[in-house]
């Protein structure tokens, strides 16, 4: 074992096994980089997306992405507002998941935007009528907010602790943290019900346009609870994983059944004021736009089974089995319901960035079909190997779960 860089009382694989690891996954970030180049050096024309499909999925993901991402927020609100101790052994991991998602989603958007050099313009030149503006501001802060959460968890490795300065600074920087908790949790309460919103005030996409809750569509808040169920489950599939890769125990049975649990409760609620939505907007909203609803089913393959699937499938039922004890307590059920749950927000963020557009608006108007180019793909891929690459060294290096040094006495 290379035990001089490992974590403290435990241990992990030779350099040799990591290598062979990781090595896949930095030949994907290659040619995903090669793909973002293309886009940099020929334009967007290396996409399929043009002026009538201008999102595709680079913007999907993207927004899938941060769904998952926000276990990062939601989880330090738990532990350090909220004082869920439980949850402490999974505050480390949700927070390099969360730079990563975050970081990852900020590269593709820069690829997306397709002018990387003129990026600052959102900044110095605001649209301070889009949501865009809104978004782009919270995203970016939170994302440093993110980065000062991550330092102290790369300044406890072995060799960085025996610096005496970065010790202290480790140290200031905890005391930081409830702050940074309430920050992070403002910030990406708003960003992630803006990214909702948008879609909710487009008039000219009646598929998407919903009525407004005071200032904002109900989109602006099914957004943020969907986020908020989805966030857990993502930890806990990823520590899962993770476990299951390194044969190591990470954390104790009863942090899964609490991550599910607190899912479950959120998920339930979402589940519940999307249906009154969808029914709003099916007998109210959509025929006052001169639009029925079953028009928008009859084109493949968004036939009606994508809302059934949506609202039943990824909703209620992995709902109820979060909510059930018995059934959360059997790892199998659990997993289950939360590869549901974040497949659940993946289906919504397709419908409203891919369904909405690629719906006829006027009665002249064709059904769009579309398909990412390999450029596109391998970009997004990239950022998924980033991720991997990062979490992978911050699990070798790092004291991402403090309870393994626990369970791995014998």
């Amino acid at each position: 074992m290379d035990r001089g860089y490992m974590v403290r009382g435990v241990t992990r694989s030779s350099f040799s096994k990591f290598l062979m690891w990781i090595l896949p996954w930095t030949a994907l970030l290659a040619l995903g980089l090669y793909a973002a180049w293309l886009c940099f050096s020929r334009g967007l024309n290396q996409t399929h997306m043009d002026n009538r499909f201008a999102f595709g999925l680079w913007i999907f993901l993207d927004l899938t992405v941060i769904a998952l991402g926000a276990g990062a927020f939601f989880t330090g609100f738990l532990v350090y507002i909220l004082k869920k101790e439980e949850l402490k052994a999974v505050i480390n991991s949700a927070v390099v998941l969360g730079f990563v998602c975050y970081s990852g989603a900020v590269a593709v958007l820069m690829v997306d935007v397709g002018q990387p050099l003129r990026a600052w313009f959102t900044f110095w030149h605001p649209n301070v009528h889009s949501m865009l503006t809104e978004v782009t501001f919270c995203i970016s802060c939170y994302l440093a907010v993110l980065f000062i959460e991550y330092l102290p968890i790369i300044l406890k490795n072995r060799k960085l602790r025996q610096v005496p300065s970065f010790l202290v600074f480790e140290f200031e920087l905890h005391k930081l943290m409830v702050v940074l908790a309430g920050v992070g949790t403002i910030l990406s309460f708003f960003h992630q019900g803006s990214l909702g919103g948008l879609y909710g005030v487009l008039r000219g996409r009646p598929f998407a346009f919903r009525e407004g809750l005071a200032i904002w569509p109900s989109t602006f808040f099914l957004f943020i609870l969907s986020a908020l169920a989805a966030g857990p489950c993502f930890i806990l599939l990823t520590t899962w994983l993770v476990s299951k890769i390194s044969r190591k125990r990470l954390v104790r049975p009863e942090v899964f059944s609490e991550l599910g649990q607190i899912s479950g409760i959120l998920l339930i609620v979402y589940t519940l004021l999307k249906t009154v939505d969808t029914l709003v907007w099916i007998n109210g909203t959509s025929p006052a736009r001169g639009f029925p609803a079953y028009q928008y089913y009859q084109w493949k393959p968004f036939g009606t089974w994508i809302l059934f699937a949506e609202i039943v499938l990824f909703g209620l039922l992995p709902a109820v089995i979060l909510l059930s004890r018995r059934l959360r307590a059997h790892r199998g059920w659990l997993l289950t319901a939360a590869v549901l749950v974040c497949g659940g927000v993946a289906l919504n963020r397709f419908v409203l960035t891919i369904q909405t557009l690629a719906l006829p608006t006027l009665p002249f108007d064709r059904f769009l079909s579309y398909l990412p180019s390999w450029q596109e793909t391998a970009a997004f891929l990239a950022i998924v190997a980033y991720g991997v690459l990062v979490y992978s060294f911050s699990f070798r290096y790092l004291n991402l779960f403090p309870q393994e040094r626990e369970l791995a006495r014998p």
